[in-house]
């Protein structure tokens, strides 16, 4: 009897066993089961057409607007050089000198001979009048006399350009030359920024870009070792071909007066330009998914509430927006948060931006 109460309790054990081993089993598959197949939450929009101008954003480096190479119009020994990079310096300064030694003792030969030419020229004149000397004589003898005259000039104008003088008041930003090197002439031995002239930023941009910027227009520019605000700037030049290492044009934004910009400085521009195409959408850079190049997909919400793949072509992407070229038409209602969470067909529970 008590064997068959002990075999009694072990089975009713072993289907207790099996029944929670069961019931788990049951469990967890449920947990796997989605708990809910009602709408999913999302984000949407209604796709407008962009607005008719746009930003054009792009980064470039402040420069003095005129940066002039120096240097001298003969070949020489440089005797002295008188201001090291970044020194300022005024309108007329010296700044750099050649050894004129030679040219000292080459404008004294060449005087030399101009006097020696006009004293025969004289002669010969005076004997061509008494009928002594042909005229060939005569003319030859004038033409050494102008000869000489001309050796003076070109002398005495290497005498006066054995120096560097500054043509503006500006800062020195570049030297490539130090006393007692033998110079070719020609050779760019200084760099020298005109301060008159003012600082600009400027900015490689696309050929599709400098298109769509003209001189004049105004801009706002961010230095962020002047100012975390941007400044007021005007599109001051226009190169009138592209680089031909980068393709791209330069563009010149003139900035106002600030004894804090230098040469050299990181800037950034912002100038609003006429959009190029009247018949784009900006939508918010986080709708859209899949991205290729230079297309892309978004979710787009039926009447039913159910979403729909949909591929579009984009174009520029800004900080905020991203531009759809083709692919929307006006009032498509777009996900616009949660995409990652949705399939092509889910229903959807659309929940529009407080404005």
């Amino acid at each position: 009897m008590v064997v068959r109460n002990m075999a009694l309790g072990r089975t009713i054990i072993s289907i207790f066993i099996g029944l929670v081993s069961l019931t788990g089993c049951s469990l967890s598959e449920e947990a796997e089961k989605p708990q809910s197949n009602g709408p999913i939450p999302a984000a949407v929009t209604t796709v407008q057409p962009a607005s008719e101008n746009e930003l054009i954003v792009a980064a470039g480096t402040v420069r003095l607007r005129r940066e002039t190479s120096l240097g001298f119009t003969t070949a020489g020994k440089v005797a002295s050089v008188r201001f090291e990079e970044g020194d300022r310096v005024k309108r007329g300064a010296v700044l750099a000198a050649l050894d004129n030694s030679n040219v000292a003792a080459d404008l004294g030969a060449a005087r030399a001979e101009r006097d020696r030419a006009e004293s025969e020229f004289g002669r010969i004149e005076t004997l061509f009048k008494d009928g002594w000397v042909t005229k060939a004589r005569l003319e030859q003898s004038e033409a050494a006399a102008r000869a000489a005259r001309a050796r003076i000039q070109s002398t005495e104008f290497a005498s006066r350009t054995s120096s560097i003088v500054a043509p503006g008041n500006g800062i020195i930003l570049a030297r490539n030359i130090d006393a007692g090197q033998i110079v070719a002439a020609g050779t760019p031995a200084l760099v020298l920024g005109e301060i008159d002239k003012g600082f600009v930023l400027r900015v490689p941009m696309t050929d599709a870009d400098a298109a769509r910027v003209r001189v004049g227009m105004p801009a706002k520019v961010l230095i962020s070792a002047i100012s975390d605000l941007p400044i007021d700037a005007v599109v001051s030049e226009k190169d009138a071909r592209a680089d031909e290492r980068t393709g791209t044009f330069e563009v010149s934004f003139l900035l106002p007066g600030n004894d804090r910009l230098r040469s050299g400085q990181l800037g950034k521009v912002e100038v609003e330009v006429s959009r190029a195409s009247s018949e784009t959408f900006a939508i918010p850079a986080n709708a859209i998914f899949g991205v290729r190049t230079g297309e892309g997909l978004v979710f787009v919400v039926d009447a039913k509430n159910r979403v729909k793949q949909r591929n579009v072509s984009i174009g520029k992407l800004t900080d905020k927006n991203l531009e759809v070229l083709s692919g929307l038409v006006e009032g498509d209602v777009i996900v616009t948060r949660g995409v990652e969470k949705l399939r092509d067909g889910d229903l959807i529970k659309p929940i529009r931006a407080v404005k």
